[in-house]
């Protein structure tokens, strides 16, 4: 019987979502099964799996993530712009800096009326899907996709903008920091100064 450490499950993690662009929780949950741990095996937190998957980057996609990088943080950039009535915060992956060609676009945005991201995508003539999932503070979030054609010979011919629907009250929630004092998100100002230092030889 092997016993693995929650690094090794953090490892084995940090491969599925850079190789295969699968978000945190599944991908902790199909590691442990490929170890053949139990379903109820303690499992690593997120902020190890990110240095895992920092460490995988670093060793596997060092030539290329850059590029993809900065274009998903260029994609974003567009979005925030078109979306700044709804007070748009990035983050996810794109925002920590270890997206990859097959990572979503996250941003958080927030509005008094429900209704008014859903009618500003129609008049905008966007396709959008819905799903309802946990999101700030456990609430649970609306979470209106869309899938936005790419250009970029580094990136996927599609990436997926997950735009967060939520109430006004949730700004709050939204800027606290992780459990590791830095911030889980931020706002257009925060993106362009990131962008700034990547573009900077």
């Amino acid at each position: 019987m092997h016993h693995y450490s929650l690094t090794d499950i953090a490892q084995a993690a940090a491969a599925l979502i850079v190789e295969e662009g699968m978000e945190f929780g599944p991908a902790k949950k199909r590691a442990a099964k490929q170890l053949g741990l139990r379903t109820n095996t303690a499992l690593p937190d997120n902020v190890l799996v990110e240095e895992a998957v920092r460490e995988y980057i670093a060793l596997f996609k060092a030539e290329e993530q850059p590029q993809e990088l900065y274009a998903l943080r260029c994609i974003a950039h567009n979005w925030m712009l078109r979306l700044q009535e709804f007070a748009p915060l990035l983050g996810g992956a794109v925002w920590n800096g270890t997206a990859t060609r097959f990572s979503n676009i996250h941003l958080q945005l927030f509005c008094d009326d429900i209704k008014a991201l859903p009618i500003w995508l129609l008049n905008q003539g966007l396709h959008f899907e819905t799903e309802e999932t946990s999101g700030i503070s456990g609430l649970s979030t609306e979470v209106l996709i869309l899938e936005e054609p790419t250009p970029e010979p580094c990136l996927d011919s599609t990436v997926l903008i997950c735009l967060w629907n939520n109430a006004s009250t949730a700004q709050r929630g939204a800027l606290q920091p992780g459990p590791d004092g830095r911030a889980l998100r931020g706002p257009l100002s925060a993106l362009e100064s990131l962008m700034a230092e990547c573009a900077a030889p």
